[in-house]
Parts: C-alpha cells; sequence; structure tokens
C-alpha cells in the first residue's frame, strides 16, 4: 500500500507532454508510480477534474534575509512553488564581517527594496562565513526547499572592504581570495554565482552594488573558481541597452573558459524597445553552436503598484505632497480631498527643471487604476489615465489622486516599468517561445513595497493558459514545464520538477478552472511591523513537498518539510 495516491486528475508531469488522466502514488517522499489502476493509498485524494503538476521551481527570489524569520516563505508557498532559489543579483548577506552588517543592509534595501527597519530587526546573524550561512539554513524548517547562490557584492566588500564597495579595481591577490571564497560556498553547497552589472542596482545611499563597473577578468577569475568546483550557474542582472554588444564577448569567453552556464537577466526597456530581438538572435547563435548561456525573462511586466503606503507613487514628487507626507494616512486623505493642497496637486507644475513632468505627468500614459477583483496585468493603452484624461476632460493628474483616495487611502494605481513597451505581453510571449530562455525574474521577497510579482507562477497559469485575450496563449504543458522541469534542470536540481518515478514528491493539486488571486494589498506583517504588498492565490487544493502536505484548501497545514537544498541533485531524494 503507498503512502498516498492522487487518483485520477489531469496529470501533467513537467516534461511537456500534454495532460492525461492519470493517478500518482507517492511512497516515503518519493512519486514511485504513474498510471492507471495503481493499489490503494493510505491516503488517497479524488483529484478528477483537477490539475496535478509538479512543485514549482522559482530560480529568482530574494529570500535572503526571510529565511532567517519566515518558516513559510511567503508569497512563494501561496503559489505553488516548492524550491526556491536564492542569492540573485549579487546581493546577499554571507559572508559578512561583524562590522558590515548595517552596510549589507543598506545595500539590499536600496536594490531591492526591503525595509531596513525589517531587516535590521529580522535578521539572526548566526554566521560569518558563506558555509556558515548555509548551516544557518540548514538549522531551520521551511514551508518549501531552499538554493542558494553566492553574492558578489558581498563577497567583494568582505574581502576588498572600502576599495571593494567603491568598485575599485581588484588586484590578481583580490581576484585570488574572491575566487576562493567562491568555491568555498559552492563546495558547501551553493548552487551558483551571482553579480549586477547594472546601474539601476544602487545602494540606500545611492552607491552602485560591489561589482558593477569591474571588468572581465575579475569575472573571469571568480568562473575558473566555479569550473574548479564543478558546479554553479553564473547569474546576472545586466546593464540592457549593452547587453548584446558589450557582455556578450566575455559571456562567451567565461563559458568556454569555464564551463559553465550562464543565466543573463533579460528586459524589455522603453528606451531600447526592440533590443530584445538583438538578444534572441545572440542566443540563438549560442545555441546552435552548443554554448549554454541562457535569457532568464519575467512572466509579465515588471510592475510598479503604487499606493499612498508604498515607497513610491506620483504625487510624492510634488512640494505640496511633501509638506502632507508625514502626516497619518487618514489626515493625508483629508488634505487631498479638497483645499489648497489638492488645488496645487492638481494645478502646479514644480518649478523642477521638468522632473515633475517626465516622472510623472508624462508616465500617466502608462498608469492605470487598479479596480476591484482581479487585477489586469495587459491592461489596454485606451484605458490608461492619460487616455480617460482625454476623453472626460478631466487633468490625468486628478484621476491618479481621486483613486489613490478610494478604499479609504488603499487605493492602487499600476504603471508596468519593464516589459510594456508595445502597449502589450507580445514581447513576453515571443521571448518565452524562445528556446533559450528560462522563467524567472518575479523577486518573490523584494521590492516589497512597490511590486508584488511573487504570484507569477499563478498568473503563468490563469493569464497565459486560459484567459488572455490581447494576443496568443501559451500550451499548458509548455507553461508548466517551463516553471518546473526547466528551473529545475538550470540549477542542476535532477531531483525534482517532474512527475516520474524516482523524482521527489513535490506535486501541486489545483483546481485549474478556478485559479485566481486578487488585487495585491499591503500588510504590515514583516518584522518591526514594516509593510510589503501581498497578493494570495485561490485554487491550491492541496501542495506537497518531499510527500508531505504545506497547503491544503489554500491555507497551510503547519508542516515544514523544506529544508535547504546543498549542490545538484541526481534523481534520487539524496
Amino acid at each position: 500500500m503507498y503512502d498516498l495516491v492522487i487518483r485520477g486528475g489531469n496529470v501533467v508531469d513537467g516534461s511537456g507532454a500534454p495532460a492525461r488522466v492519470e493517478d500518482v502514488a507517492v511512497q516515503d517522499g518519493l512519486i514511485v508510480a504513474v498510471g492507471t489502476g495503481l493499489a490503494p493509498g493510505t491516503r488517497e485524494i479524488d483529484a478528477t477534474g483537477l490539475l496535478v503538476t509538479p512543485g514549482f521551481v522559482d530560480v529568482h527570489t530574494h529570500y535572503d534575509a526571510q529565511v532567517t524569520w519566515d518558516p513559510f516563505l511567503t508569497p512563494s508557498s501561496w503559489h505553488g512553488v516548492t524550491t526556491a532559489v536564492i542569492g540573485n543579483c549579487g546581493v546577499g548577506f554571507a559572508p559578512a564581517a561583524p562590522d558590515k552588517h548595517g552596510w549589507l543592509i543598506e545595500m539590499m534595501e536600496g536594490v531591492e527594496d526591503i525595509p531596513g527597519t525589517a531587516l535590521t530587526e529580522g535578521i539572526q546573524w548566526e554566521w560569518e562565513t558563506f558555509p556558515e550561512y548555509l548551516d544557518a539554513i540548514e538549522r531551520r524548517h521551511y514551508a518549501i526547499d531552499i538554493g542558494t547562490q553566492v553574492p558578489h557584492a558581498a563577497v567583494r566588500g568582505y574581502v576588498m572592504g572600502e576599495r571593494g564597495a567603491a568598485n575599485d579595481p581588484a588586484t590578481t591577490d583580490d581576484i585570488c581570495s574572491m575566487a576562493d571564497l567562491v568555491a568555498e560556498g559552492l563546495a558547501a553547497g551553493a548552487l551558483g554565482f551571482s553579480t549586477s552589472r547594472t546601474s539601476l542596482h544602487r545602494s540606500k545611499s545611492g552607491h552602485l552594488v560591489p561589482g558593477t563597473m569591474v571588468d572581465a577578468e575579475e569575472l573571469l577569475g571568480i568562473a575558473d573558481a566555479m569550473q574548479e568546483v564543478g558546479h554553479g550557474v553564473f547569474q546576472f542582472a545586466p546593464e540592457h541597452t549593452i547587453l548584446p554588444d558589450h557582455e556578450w564577448p566575455w559571456m562567451r569567453q567565461l563559458v568556454a573558459r569555464s564551463g559553465r552556464t550562464v543565466c543573463v537577466n533579460l528586459n524589455q526597456t522603453d528606451t531600447a524597445p526592440d533590443l530584445w530581438r538583438d538578444v534572441l538572435a545572440k542566443l540563438d547563435e549560442d545555441r546552435a553552436n552548443g554554448i549554454p548561456i541562457f535569457a532568464q525573462v519575467h512572466g509579465r511586466t515588471v510592475g510598479l503598484l503604487m499606493c499612498l503606503e508604498g515607497s513610491y507613487h506620483p504625487l510624492m514628487f510634488h512640494p505640496a505632497y511633501q509638506e502632507i507626507a508625514s502626516l497619518s494616512l487618514a489626515e493625508r486623505c483629508s488634505a487631498m480631498t479638497d483645499g489648497p493642497i489638492r488645488d496645487r496637486l492638481i494645478n502646479e507644475i514644480p518649478d523642477d527643471g521638468g522632473v515633475f513632468e517626465t516622472a510623472v505627468l508624462d508616465s500617466l500614459a502608462k498608469t492605470w487604476a487598479v479596480v476591484d477583483g482581479d487585477i489586469d496585468y495587459e491592461p489596454d493603452p485606451s484605458d490608461s489615465l492619460a487616455s480617460v484624461a482625454a476623453r472626460t476632460g478631466t487633468p490625468a493628474i486628478q484621476l491618479a489622486i481621486d483613486h489613490l483616495l478610494t478604499a479609504n487611502g488603499h487605493g492602487m494605481l499600476s504603471s508596468p516599468f519593464f516589459n510594456y513597451s508595445y502597449g502589450d505581453l507580445s514581447y513576453t510571449y515571443e521571448v518565452h517561445m524562445n528556446p533559450s530562455t528560462r522563467i524567472g525574474l518575479a523577486d518573490a521577497g523584494a521590492h516589497v513595497r512597490v511590486i508584488c510579482d511573487g504570484g507569477t507562477p499563478t498568473f503563468m497559469l490563469t493569464h497565459w493558459t486560459r484567459d488572455r485575450r490581447r494576443g496568443p496563449k501559451m500550451p499548458l504543458a509548455y507553461v508548466i514545464h517551463r516553471q518546473t522541469r526547466q528551473t529545475a534542470e538550470l540549477y542542476g536540481l535532477g531531483d525534482r520538477g517532474l512527475l516520474a518515478p524516482g523524482m521527489r514528491a513535490d506535486i501541486n493539486v489545483i483546481d485549474y478552472d478556478n485559479l485566481t488571486f486578487g488585487k495585491p494589498r499591503m500588510a504590515w506583517d514583516l518584522p518591526g511591523g514594516a509593510p510589503r504588498l501581498v497578493q494570495k492565490a485561490r485554487g491550491y487544493r492541496h501542495t506537497f513537498v518531499d510527500g508531505i502536505e504545506t497547503v491544503a484548501n489554500d491555507q497551510f497545514t503547519g508542516e515544514l518539510p523544506g529544508r535547504l537544498v546543498r549542490g545538484p541533485r541526481q534523481t534520487t531524494n539524496s
């Protein structure tokens, strides 16, 4: 008799094969049989009419601090994720010299918009070295599994001190020391190394992340250490406008020299909206030549969610708003409902050299009101605040103010930052259909006061396979494959992402027809009561991690079978 049999579900096994009605049997945390007419189980689940998939593997999260205080690692565990990889984009908290804790917090707060107060209060510093950080994670239990990467910025600061923080050139000895630390982290169980080369990534004080301006020799020296250890993905965030020409030569050199896979972030920018086509051409060429370079792409826009309680909204650039910014939410709402502050916000353009006009007024053509019900992640340009203003004669900034004031000051505006230059998600569709891209970039755990994309695994099912109206959909089996087996294999996790005998029993049972989520809301549940945007899903009947049920009918069971994943895995429960 099996421990568990999930019977009669629409099984999409993660391989890319289409759905089929089958049973899935689990024993001792492993899938032991997939087929029809299987023997009974101690527990049986009737999955008739439900979707049965592997657990989702999210390779781009930022739970580097949250792992020290949150065993449930929300929002990922609300959305069918059973394995998450942290340490992306070169930022993290190990290695950490005792006198650099504040510096690392300031860097993470600036780059990933995680409140510094939450980091200061929440992180339990039980480590200095990266292996000690892994030991600290391993002592804890979670609702999902956690894989790690060694972050360049932390390594550079640890080795070079102030010179590293200032992006000074590394000496040969510096590079050797950094390479040794990366090798040490990989040998201890990290799945990769990450760095950032974009000017968008800055500390709270405005300094570029360490590693941003380094030359290729430093990166190649670190990659040599990865080659010696024999595993690890090289992940990085690029300066998008120079990616195909400036970065590709050293990327190819790094692969040739180390044999390691490179995974580079790719987003569409409004300043160079068609440059992604050049990137795909490079990827196609590399694939034909057997060069393992992949672009990591988002499942939707990188969308700014703006509200009066968040870290960013259009009114904060206006001097009139700054006069009331320190007031309570109720007092701010009152001042903006009528009176001189409201009049100035609507009618006065600040004398700031055009900053307000460029950053706010011009952006209202790509800003939408978030209304009740499910948020629209592919809104029509004709519904933007600027378009509505043109039709009605009401100033667009007045429409923005009035919507922010709805729901007692909890109204939200949405403004895509990346991936919406064409006014739809056609870019996203095209890059997802390219075989040299991998899904990621949802940044679960980060940008918590202005971005809420940790629910992207759910969105991939609802929007792309079921609900899209403004362009072609993606096949369900393909989308499941994208966020299970493909992402697992990218990071060497051969024991998961597939419903087949011998694989880990990480499984979702989903009410696909009714799967949904509502609009995001602000919660005050970080350490110290700091805020973050949250968005739960509805429709996850069961989620299993290592054969143990962690979610039942969208609620946590309290079980915490998730563990640290140390290094690549074969198709066993090793």
